[in-house]
């Protein structure tokens, strides 16, 4: 498959930043001797590879050269990349993963899903592929009012484009880099999905922000966690985050904020 400049710039760009984060002892090689950038060096993963020097340069370059699907789980391999970075990997050469089974099509809102949501007493929420809310209950409302109460579905959008995201988001910088991280990861399952790629340039033209964060190329698969909120009426808020792929709907996730007591 044929990719463009800028798909093949991202995906060099990628792998760079995955060579340059590998620790030489972990695969067996002296950090010993000078290394002018961090990692392994070009022909070291190669020859992890088993790719010729040439090759991989040019692939990092974003040179406009031919790749299998079996070279690119080998290159997988060889940089130790977790199921998240493999998963984006796919997703940005255009390919699929010879281990990956074919994702599911876009669907709506299962009503089970509504209902579960419905019936908790602690805040919840449902996110689709896009991270748009399209389904809350009256504890996530009253403690995501700012969120959800101001019109806008789209969480990436409110957290780039709304500025009293910052001040209702404890650690905004923190929580806007692993947001995108993890929004990285879902769009390996939906590759060339034209509604993720509009919503990406058009945050990329609007957000400063987001075009400096999205550059950094993370890529994270989703955990739960301690999320803090600086409410504009109840004051200072704690609550675990607990995080599900409903079984058969892999376009959706259900969000659970179990609410916390402030720890100082």
């Amino acid at each position: 498959m044929l990719l463009t400049i800028e798909q093949r710039r991202a995906l060099g760009a990628f792998i760079r930043a995955r060579r340059e984060a590998l620790v030489p002892l972990d695969h067996g090689l002296s950090p010993q001797g000078r290394r002018r950038t961090p990692g392994l060096r070009r022909e070291e993963v190669a020859q992890l590879a088993g790719f010729s020097t040439t090759w991989y340069t040019w692939l990092e370059q974003g040179r406009d050269i031919s790749m299998s699907a079996t070279a690119l789980a080998r290159l997988a391999g060889a940089l130790s990349l977790d199921p998240a970075e493999r998963a984006y990997l796919f997703e940005l050469s255009r390919h699929r993963d010879p281990a990956e089974p074919p994702a599911a099509p876009h669907e709506h809102l299962p009503p089970a899903l509504a209902a579960t949501v419905d019936a908790l007493a602690q805040p919840a929420y449902v996110t689709d592929r896009l991270l748009r809310a399209c389904h809350w209950n009256a504890p996530a409302a009253a403690l995501l009012g700012p969120w959800l109460g101001g019109g806008e579905p789209s969480l990436l959008r409110y957290m780039f484009l709304d500025p009293f995201a910052r001040s209702f988001v404890a650690n905004w910088e923190e929580r806007a880099q692993r947001l995108l991280a993890e929004f990285r990861a879902d769009m390996a399952h939906a590759p060339g999905d034209a509604e993720v790629s509009r919503l990406v340039a058009d945050l990329t033209a609007r957000s400063p922000d987001f075009a400096r964060l999205w550059t950094h190329h993370r890529v994270l698969a989703r955990e739960g966690g301690e999320r803090r909120f600086h409410h504009p009426e109840r004051g200072e808020l704690s609550a675990e985050q607990l995080t599900f792929v409903p079984l058969g709907h892999p376009d959706f996730r259900l969000v659970v904020l179990a609410e916390m007591p402030v720890n100082p």
